[in-house]
């Protein structure tokens, strides 16, 4: 069973093991897509072989479209090992609460290309896709870090600082390649597109929009290109779409390679664990994207393939509801507290009585009253799932060190947006909040790379670390006397989305920390002691 279009040819090999192959012609897909194509996606990575692949499988599938979509990856190896070695052919391994998979051959994507101007013919097939009338929508997975134009301190990144000095030719940073290829498009005659991030970040389509125009403004401001760019980016020619996107995808997990192997697929082993992206992926089986319906070029049938569509006001409270209370605040807890004691699967931890206690406390205490109801899903409803169903799934195969990744940029949203809530209430006051002190106290304590036995483990990547460790280098377990390394950390409204000293909450923090830091044994105790539970 070799992953190919000429291996699946053999379907009765395929579906006796309970594949299912995609229900139309590859090939003549493929054909179509290059000739005239009207999707275009950045970042190959689990989430987007997992569910943007798969929306457009389903399209294809329900004859909703002819077309599938084009990738385009970061990383050349992604696209020569993972992708065209395998035809461009994926698989999804989708995991269900009871034990049972669905196995699915992803054939969707058309071509996979590289945003790396140097390697040839991939700077003229990009300017040649963002020149086509046909092209309607580029969607992205590049992280929330993907967006960043600036460093903690204020000052541009360095390869972003020469994009936006010598203007859009040749330019080196990601950010600024897509602000090239948009420059393209306007070239071509002002032509309509939907730029639509599908990141885990606040009003992502803003944060598109923000780093896109900052590279027309500099430009246009030093005489790089001709006045109008910015102009056509702000205009309803060219929509910055927000959206919320909900789909837990573990990165590719060896216990699936197994899987796949015994049912006899074959090169399994050229998966690269812990890369954006392996030739297959696996991922639970709830999934929620809702779009903002602005396409100035028309849209596919994307409802065909489960999006839902509605008005930036709805999506607004449908990712408030989602990134801020009901599910990414409950993620960051497991993930902080599964790092410092040793959990290695977020199902783990929900068997913990003291965690699922935390998760409860943080999301129906002190999350919920602040959710926004948006409507079109209920924020009890979707909270009872993920605490219920989801996160307590054993066959699904995600670990608290990824989750743990970035930690610094989602802080601000996950439990600032919360925060602030409070202090905007009358009636609620965010110097009664007790749970979410305690959890970025944790992430403080988890900062050191200690666990609680006292031993040592590598931190997740996060940009800012390099700014922080310095800060926290020197305190170890036992010492009280911390207030005056901590403090620059709580001040910092970027970190936290507010200044937790003007909050009211900084001297919860530090002591919790305190308490957190008193030994070896410390996390688990204080767990104990506030959850009035045992493991």
């Amino acid at each position: 069973m070799k992953l190919s279009l000429q291996g699946i040819k053999d379907r009765d090999s395929w579906e006796s093991k309970g594949y299912e192959l995609p229900g139309y012609d590859v090939e003549k897909m493929a054909c179509a897509t290059r000739e005239n194509p009207y999707w275009i996606h950045f970042g190959g990575g689990n989430l987007f072989r997992a569910f943007h692949a798969n929306v457009a499988q389903r399209m294809l599938n329900e004859g909703e479209t002819d077309r599938g979509l084009i990738l385009v990856e970061r990383r050349a190896q992604t696209m020569e090992n993972i992708y065209k070695a395998h035809d461009n052919l994926g698989i999804l391994v989708t995991l269900k609460g009871d034990g049972t998979v669905d196995k699915t051959v992803i054939a969707s994507v058309a071509e996979v290309l590289c945003l790396d101007f140097s390697r040839e013919g991939m700077e003229e097939r990009l300017r040649e896709i963002f020149q086509k009338d046909s092209l309607q929508l580029a969607t992205f997975t590049i992280t929330e870090k993907g967006y960043r134009l600036k460093d903690g301190t204020g000052e541009f990144l360095p390869d972003v600082a020469k994009d936006l000095e010598k203007g859009p030719w040749n330019p080196g940073s990601y950010l600024g390649k897509l602000a090239f290829l948009l420059y393209v498009r306007y070239l071509s005659g002002k032509k309509p597109v939907a730029m639509v991030s599908t990141d885990n970040c606040f009003h992502n389509g803003d944060r598109l929009y923000e780093a896109m125009g900052a590279f027309a403004k500099a430009w246009e401001e030093k005489g790089l290109i001709e006045p109008g760019f910015a102009e056509y980016l702000a205009s309803p020619q060219v929509s910055f779409t927000w959206s919320m996107i909900d789909k837990i995808t573990p990165g590719p997990d060896p216990s699936i390679e197994a899987l796949l192997k015994a049912d006899g697929v074959e090169e399994t082993g050229s998966a690269t664990w812990g890369a954006a992206a392996s030739f297959f992926a696996n991922g639970e089986e709830t999934e929620y994207l809702v779009v903002e319906d602005a396409f100035p070029n028309g849209r596919p049938g994307l409802e065909k393939g489960g999006v839902l569509f509605t008005d930036r006001e709805t999506v607004d409270r449908v990712e408030k509801m989602k990134v801020c209370t009901c599910l990414n605040p409950l993620h960051t807890c497991l993930a902080i507290f599964g790092c410092l004691l040793g959990y290695e699967r977020i199902s783990q931890e929900m068997r913990d009585p003291r965690l699922r206690r935390l998760v409860e406390a943080v999301g129906y205490e002190e999350g919920l009253p602040a959710a926004t109801d948006p409507g079109i899903l209920n924020p009890q409803e979707f909270m009872d799932q993920v605490i219920q169903v989801r996160l307590p799934n054993p066959f699904l195969p995600d670990t608290p060190q990824r989750i743990a990744t970035d930690t610094s940029q989602k802080l601000a949203v996950r439990f600032g947006e919360t925060i602030r809530f409070y202090q905007e209430r009358e009636d609620l006051q965010a110097g009664k909040l007790k749970w979410i002190p305690l959890v970025l106290a944790g992430w403080l304590r988890y900062l050191l790379g200690i666990d609680d036995r006292g031993k040592s483990f590598p931190l997740s990547p996060d940009p800012l670390l390099e700014e922080l460790l310095p800060r926290m280098k020197g305190i170890r377990l036992g010492d009280q006397e911390v207030e005056a390394q901590i403090r620059p950390i709580l001040e910092r409204e970027d970190i936290f989305g507010v200044n937790l000293y003007q909050a009211g909450l900084a001297d919860k923090v530090t002591k919790d920390f305190r308490e957190l830091l008193a030994g070896e044994g410390a996390v688990s105790r204080v767990l104990q002691q506030r959850l009035s539970v045992t493991a």
